[in-house]
Formats: C-alpha cells, sequence, structure tokens
C-alpha cells in the first residue's frame, strides 16, 4: 500500500471526534491493541500533557529542552497543519513515508487480528490507530523518553494509557462541551483523569473550578503536585524595571530574564503573547522535575531549548513575501474563547493601532459567536471561508453567528479566495491575521508554501 493511500484509509475511519453512541471512548480498547503488540508504550518513560489550550506549546517546548539536553526525544501532538506525519516526531524529525507507511501496516494487522478473534468490537478510531502508530514508532527506534500531548479531555484520551513518570496540566477553558462537560469542573475532571496513583503533576493556579478539582484529584490519587508559578514573569504595569538591561521586545517573539535553577537565563522563544509564558514556565517546571527521574537538564540547555522551539501556527509572525503574501501576516491556532482573548492581548500588544484584516474559518461545533464577539471588533473588515473538513462551518453560518457584531463582513468559498480578498482590502502598512481553526491555518500554510516544520 502507498503512503497516500495508507493516508485515506486513516482518514476513511472518521475524524478525530468522530463517535457514536455505539463507540464510546473506551481505553480497554487501546490497550488491547497494545498488548498484542507486546507493550511498546512501556519500552520508554512518558511525560503526558494535558489541558485546554497551551498543551501543544508545553509540549514542543518541552521536547525542544530535552532534544537540545541530549535525549532522544518523541513527541506526539495532535492535530496536524498541513501533514499527518507532524503528529509524531523523534527529535524534531517528522516521521518518514515510509516508516509511516510500514507502521500503520503493522498496526492495521493487528486490527484486523483482534477483530476478527472478537477482542474488539469495531475498528480503532482514527485517532487510537495514530496513538498506537506512535508508540510502536517510538519504541522501534529507541527513544528515551516521549512527550505526550492529550488529544482531546485526558481521562479518556487513547494517550492516557501510559503511566507518565510527570503529568502535566495547562490552562482549562470551556471547549469541547460536547465530549467533556458544561462547565470548567466538569472538564476539568476530565483533565485531571492523567494523574496517576503516586504520580507527580506540574501545573499552575488557574480558575478556581479548575483549581479545586485538581487539587481533589491530587488527594485522591495521593499524587505530588508541582506548581510552575516560579517561572512566570511579572506582567504588571510596574514590572518594567524587571526587563532593564535586557533585550528589547520583538513582534513574534517572547524575551525575558528568569532565574532557573540559581542561575540567570534569558528566555527568547518564537512562542509569543502573555499567554505563552505560562506554557514556557511549565515546560521549564517539568525540565527541572525530570532531573529526579534520570534526565539532567541544565539551565543553559533550558535556555537553548526554549529558543529552538518550532511550533508554528502559534502567533506566528509573517514578514510580506513578494512571491506568496503583499502583507505582514499573523497565523493563529485560536478556536475557542479562550484562545481568541489570548489573540487579541497579543495583536494589541505586537501591533498596536495598526489595522487588522481577519481571514477566518472555525468548525461547527466551535463557539462561534463568542469568538467573532472577541476578535471582529478589532478589525477593519473580516473575510469569512470555509476549509476542507466535514465538521467546517459555511460562511452562511459564520456570517449569522458574527451578526451581532457589526463587523464589516466579506464571504469567500476557498481559503485561496479569502487570502486573496484580504491582502486586497488591506491597507499597505495592514496586517493580514488568519485564525479560527487549525485547519484554516493548515491550509494557508499549504497555500502560501510554509512547512510545519
Amino acid at each position: 500500500m502507498s503512503y497516500q493511500d495508507t493516508v485515506e484509509q486513516l482518514y476513511a475511519l472518521g475524524h478525530e471526534l468522530a463517535a457514536t453512541p455505539s463507540h464510546k471512548f473506551d481505553l480497554a480498547y487501546v490497550r488491547a491493541m497494545l498488548e498484542a503488540m507486546g507493550h511498546p508504550e512501556r519500552r520508554f518513560p512518558s511525560v503526558l500533557i494535558a489541558g485546554t489550550n497551551g498543551k501543544g506549546s508545553t509540549a514542543a517546548t518541552l521536547a525542544s529542552i530535552l532534544r537540545v539536553a541530549g535525549y532522544k526525544t518523541g513527541l506526539y501532538s495532535s492535530p496536524h497543519l498541513v501533514r499527518i506525519n507532524e503528529r509524531i516526531r523523534v527529535n524534531g524529525e517528522q516521521i518518514s513515508d515510509a516508516e509511516f507507511g510500514a507502521i500503520h501496516a503493522r498496526v492495521e494487522q493487528t486490527a484486523q487480528q483482534l477483530l476478527a478473534q472478537g477482542k474488539l468490537p469495531w475498528h480503532p478510531s482514527f485517532f487510537e490507530m495514530l496513538t498506537v502508530m506512535a508508540f510502536e514508532y517510538f519504541a522501534s527506534v529507541g527513544i528515551e523518553i516521549a512527550v505526550l500531548e492529550v488529544g482531546m479531555g485526558g481521562r479518556l484520551d487513547a494517550t492516557n494509557v501510559v503511566d507518565p513518570v510527570i503529568a502535566v496540566i495547562a490552562d482549562i477553558s470551556l471547549d469541547h462541551q460536547n465530549y467533556l462537560g458544561n462547565t470548567i469542573a466538569e472538564i476539568a475532571r476530565e483533565k485531571a483523569g492523567i494523574i496517576h496513583r503516586n504520580g507527580l503533576v506540574v501545573t499552575l493556579p488557574q480558575h478556581p473550578q479548575a483549581n479545586d478539582v485538581i487539587g481533589h484529584a491530587v488527594l485522591e490519587a495521593e499524587a505530588r503536585a508541582v506548581s510552575a508559578a516560579q517561572y512566570v514573569p511579572p506582567v504588571s504595569p510596574g514590572a518594567a524595571i524587571y526587563y532593564a538591561g535586557h533585550a528589547p521586545p520583538i513582534a513574534g517573539r517572547n524575551r525575558y530574564p528568569l532565574t532557573v535553577m540559581g542561575e540567570e537565563i534569558e528566555v527568547d522563544s518564537p512562542l509569543a503573547g502573555r499567554h505563552q509564558l505560562r506554557n514556557i514556565a511549565l515546560a521549564i517546571a517539568t525540565a527541572e522535575e525530570l532531573g529526579h527521574f534520570g534526565f539532567k537538564v541544565t539551565a543553559k540547555q533550558i535556555e537553548q531549548g526554549i529558543r529552538e522551539t518550532r511550533w508554528p501556527g502559534r502567533f506566528q509572525v509573517l514578514p510580506p513575501s513578494a512571491k506568496t503574501h503583499e502583507h505582514e501576516m499573523v497565523l493563529d491556532v485560536a478556536h475557542n474563547p479562550a484562545g481568541a482573548w489570548a489573540l487579541r492581548s497579543a495583536l494589541s500588544e505586537s501591533f498596536g493601532e495598526r489595522e487588522l484584516t481577519l481571514v477566518f474559518a472555525a468548525m461547527r461545533d466551535k463557539a462561534i459567536q463568542e469568538i467573532a464577539d472577541v476578535l471582529f471588533p478589532i478589525a477593519e473588515q473580516v473575510v469569512l471561508t470555509h476549509v476542507n473538513n466535514p465538521r467546517a462551518a459555511t460562511t452562511a453560518e459564520l456570517l449569522q453567528a458574527a451578526s451581532r457584531t457589526g463587523a464589516t463582513m466579506y464571504t469567500e468559498d476557498t481559503v485561496a479566495a479569502a487570502l486573496a480578498k484580504a491582502h486586497e482590502l488591506a491597507r499597505p502598512e495592514g496586517v493580514v491575521v488568519v485564525t479560527g481553526s487549525i485547519f484554516l491555518v493548515g491550509e494557508t500554510m499549504a497555500e502560501i508554501g510554509i512547512e510545519a516544520d
């Protein structure tokens, strides 16, 4: 089977959140697959990271730190921007097409055998297949440690079959309510499901409901909690003295001094925006705690790992290009109200009063009205479009959801047409901001020829 046939076979299983009443999320079936394959997930230690926003940024930063420290590091993340291979990486390199096909063949053969033996009630889902494939690949190439981003929730997520050396919980907000619950507390209970008995969890103070749930989960599991708060720099108006004498901030990066393990370092991260300060802090605290498990990391390696982090599509600032886009652009995967507020803050901080033209698409099951209420008022105009995904909202649905914002809106049927319209509308000094869905950012990157590496 060719690589393309393999990818199409996986997509034929349905999107990541495809679930019917007869197909419930259940870790027993993932465990059955892994048992039949000799438990590849037990052949390396793991860090498991959950959260509504920031878990991917935290995972990418931590993986970069561990790679710089000399450890062969696997990174499993989701969803992807351009190519499915992005989800499975070792030392920053995506799994090759040939390896992807070969690993899939082994996992698919196991699934078919278990189905024939009656040990599986139905074929594993898209995400379950990819998770097992990641574990099998990591084991086959002999990684020393894996950094695993939870797909959705935590308690019943396919990644939660591992027994992590450290669990990390990033910021929790409302998203995926159809699956996880309608309140912060209900969603936090699902996220806190990655805290295992006698385990270690790294987190930060956040919404009171989330704090309460996480605290109770730690007590019930007799786990140990570590706060990353010491690694979050001050952001109040009076904090300017903290940054005196250090490199000035630039659009598209976070720069600040920080004391780590008794040594001052210069944090210089490509992950911009105040919200990323918390994700970077979680990665630093986790890296420090991993020293107790034999993964020694120095302050300078943390500094270099942060600087070399690659995590495209997260407030990614692109200078104008004569070939593909005439205006400065920002790509950001904000897809829920909390992400929209974070993007709005970062845009204000980085671009001040410059005119913004928004290109926007979203999934039908997202809080489109709330996201539009946050972002559309700061834009001079908004171009609505539709991405190639069965969950995507139509431009008519987007128009209706955003009607009360009073924004000047245009519609285009394709991402390519939407980008062209945005550049046509924007003034020479304006900024084109592409946001609302990771799938929109991915299609934009493919359209203008940017790699997701």
